[in-house]
């Protein structure tokens, strides 16, 4: 087989305790899974169907790392968030069997161009422009499910120069991790390699260069993400 290009890099995350590496071939992101955080945006955290978006394969970055402030932004905000990585695909999954599609998990941020997100929200267009860019999903190493605590009874927590900004229990997702899995598999099959940001709790505010971040999920994964210059 041959290419008029050279084909891209596979994206890829460490495996935490080994040399092998996660490939990662889509990023799936679940909308308002907390109440708190709906309504510090202004929206209604009633129990509605939970919907997605994405972000490319290569937005993903291994932790601990320095990323240069965006393009485009004076408002980027971080998201912390419990990662799922599949290691089974499927589609039409039922809950009660998605742990069985779960290769590992771990923790990263939803960086967020916040002032971008607005004007399309203004203007009823598509999010994409304000999650979906370079280097808008560091994640920690992945973590096998055998050596995974727990996804449905942790703390989650985000601080900002060692101030905490984000604290709160995955235990408040609106939507657990089997049944926001199971929903997107009714919509897209899911592949070996593909993550899910499951969602943020309350606390999202605003970074600026020379922020340290350091977050985490209780018994599963830690990161640190340092916001240099724009480059």
């Amino acid at each position: 087989m041959s290419y008029v290009l050279p084909p891209p890099p596979q994206a890829k995350l460490p495996v935490a305790g080994s040399d092998a590496f996660f490939p990662v071939r889509r990023i799936f992101c679940v909308g308002r899974n907390y109440e708190a955080h709906a309504r510090e945006m202004g929206n209604d955290p009633d129990r509605e169907p939970p919907f997605f978006f994405t972000k490319p394969a290569d937005a993903a970055i291994a932790t601990p790392c320095t990323l240069p402030y965006p393009s485009l932004t004076e408002d980027l905000h971080h998201e912390i968030e419990l990662v799922i990585a599949i290691g089974k695909g499927g589609a039409d999954i039922p809950a009660s069997r998605v742990h069985e599609h779960i290769w590992g998990a771990s923790v990263g941020i939803d960086f967020t161009r916040r002032d971008l997100q607005a004007a399309a929200k203004d203007a009823r267009r598509p999010w994409d422009w304000s999650k979906a860019f370079d280097n808008s999903a560091p994640i920690a190493p992945i973590v096998p499910m055998a050596d995974v605590a727990s996804l449905s009874d942790a703390r989650i927590w985000l601080a900002v120069n060692g101030e905490t900004r984000q604290d709160a229990n995955i235990a408040d997702l609106i939507w657990s991790v089997d049944e926001h899995i199971a929903t997107l598999s009714e919509g897209m099959t899911l592949a070996p390699g593909d993550l899910i940001m499951t969602g943020t709790p309350a606390g999202v505010a605003a970074c600026q260069t020379g922020d340290v971040l350091t977050g985490g999920v209780d018994g599963i994964a830690t990161l640190e993400v340092t916001i240099g210059p724009r480059a």
